[in-house]
Order: C-alpha cells, then structure tokens, then sequence
C-alpha cells in the first residue's frame, strides 16, 4: 500500500485506523500533507488525518463533538481518535448549491445560536491551548467581546508579529488604537455564540447530500459576526445566499457591514503570523479602515 502518512511512533494510517475503527484496512490513499482516505473491509470509507502539533488531534475532536452536539450545521461524524490520529467519516462532496447555501446559512445561525459558557470558551475535553490552522490559540475566558477579543485574539498574534519584525511599530499603533476603541466599534453587546472558528472556504464541505458538512474548527465561544467575517474575507460560493439564510434565522445587528473589518483583523494576524507581510500589510489597512468609519 503506497502513500500512508506515519505517524511520529511508526503507526502509520492503515495500523491507525485499524485500531481505532476495530476494521481491517483494504486500502490507503494519501490525500494531502498528514490525511488519508482509508478504505475499511465493511465498505466504508474513513479519513485519518494525523496531528502534527502537540493536542491538536484531541483540540480537533472535541470541536467537531461540540458542533455536532448543537444539531444545526453538520460536521463529519468522528469514528475514533487518539493523541495522534484522528478518523472521522469521508463526506462525498459536489458542486456549491444556492439552496444548499440558504439552508447553510440558516443552520449556521442556529449553530451560534446555540451559545457557549463564555467569550473564549473552549469545546468541553478540549485543551486549553488550541490552535487555528497551524498557529498557537488559548481558549482563556472573557466577560466582555470587545476586551477578550483585543486582549486573546488580535493583540497576542499582532505582538507575535512585530517580535518577528513582519509588522513595523507604526503599524502596530493602528492595529492598537482599533483595540482601544473596540468598545465604541462593536455594536450591540451579543452573547457568547458557538463558533466554527476557522470557517475560511477550504473548512466548508459541499456534500452531495444538499447539506453543507464543516472540518478542521478551532472552535470557541465568541461573536457570531467573526464565524461571517471569515467567510467573506477569503470568498465563498453563494455567499449572498449564505447570508440570506442566515438573517431569515436570525438577522444580525444594524452596522454589521460596517464591523466586517474588525472581525477580520483576527484571521489576517493570523496569516501574518504564519504567511508573512503581505498579510501584514492586508491587516492594517482594514485597520485604518475600521477607524475611519
């Protein structure tokens, strides 16, 4: 069997899946990077992704669970884990549908609407320390949005940033008066809201089935607008229908638009953080921008 991502220990994909499915394997192809698609011997098909950071397969599984558990957007059913591998069901996926789109929107909303303890909370089993994408990402709680998402969210990788030498201190300065004025610029207080957390177009499944399936969250308590922001910033199919379906369910409040650039200030850091100055440049310009409406 060609292409079988190993794991740190020697347990490849096909010894992984075996003993956390209970299955015999038939078949292993590599898809990308550390994920496989894993046939079983009973005719199901698995992907076996393996975590490369410490706690991210446990980190992972533990969002999928607290997404599942709302009953609203879907999210590929998790078919064994372990510290290092984690397996979960293969969504067979199609084109991107406009009435696919409405009802993801809509189950989205319920998705937020099913709340969280607190800003910053973290999936209950889940670490403490997470991750987006390949970057660092604490799940430390807040009382208020506008004080947890400046202090845990967008000053932590701007520091990170200008430490590198990838943000200039000027720069920095408007990224920080953004945080100091986030009190006035955020709108309506809004309760905790369930967050994906990494819902860029690459975390969005368009499954056969007419229903959209989510992967790979960094999910935690937060504002339900950051989960939209990051859709619009990096493009999605039928994103106006996204949205449609979103605010038939639950309508976001006036001058949401406006705070778009805000809740992106998080996930450009991140990309700064992790893909360098041209990010950097993206994120304080935003800035600006969200300090001259």
């Amino acid at each position: 069997m060609a292409g079988r991502p190993a794991g740190r220990d020697g347990d490849g994909a096909e010894g992984a899946v075996a003993r956390l499915t209970g299955r015999r394997v038939v078949r292993v192809r590599a898809v990308a990077g550390a994920v496989a698609e894993v046939v079983l011997d009973d005719g199901r098909v698995v992907m076996a992704k393996r975590g490369e950071l410490p706690g991210a397969v446990r980190a992972e599984a533990a969002g999928l669970a607290w997404l599942a558990e709302a009953g609203a957007v879907r999210v590929p059913r998790v078919r064994g884990s372990d510290a290092e591998w984690l397996v979960t069901e293969r969504v067979v996926t199609g084109a991107p549908d406009a009435g696919a789109a409405v009802r993801f929107g809509r189950e989205l909303a319920a998705l937020h609407d099913a709340g969280a303890p607190a800003f910053g909370a973290g999936p209950p089993g889940g670490p403490r320390d997470a991750y987006i994408g390949a970057a660092p990402m604490r799940n430390a709680p807040g009382a208020d949005w506008p004080s947890w998402y400046a202090g845990h969210r967008v000053l932590p990788y701007l520091r990170t940033a200008v430490d590198s030498g990838t943000v200039r201190p000027a720069e920095a300065a408007v990224v920080e008066e953004v945080c100091a004025r986030l009190p006035g610029l955020a709108g309506p207080p809004e309760p905790p809201a369930r967050l994906h957390g990494d819902l860029w177009n690459g975390n969005v499944l368009w499954a056969t089935d007419g229903h959209v399936r989510l992967i790979d969250p960094a999910a935690h308590g937060g504002h339900r607008e950051t989960d939209l922001a990051m859709l619009r910033l990096f493009g999605c199919p039928h994103l106006d229908r996204i949205t449609a379906g979103y605010q038939d369910t639950r309508p976001l409040a006036d001058g949401w638009r406006d705070r778009v650039g805000l809740h992106q200030l998080f996930p450009l850091l991140v990309h700064t953080v992790l893909f360098g100055r041209g990010y950097a440049e993206q994120a304080v310009a935003t800035a600006r921008a969200a300090l001259a409406r």
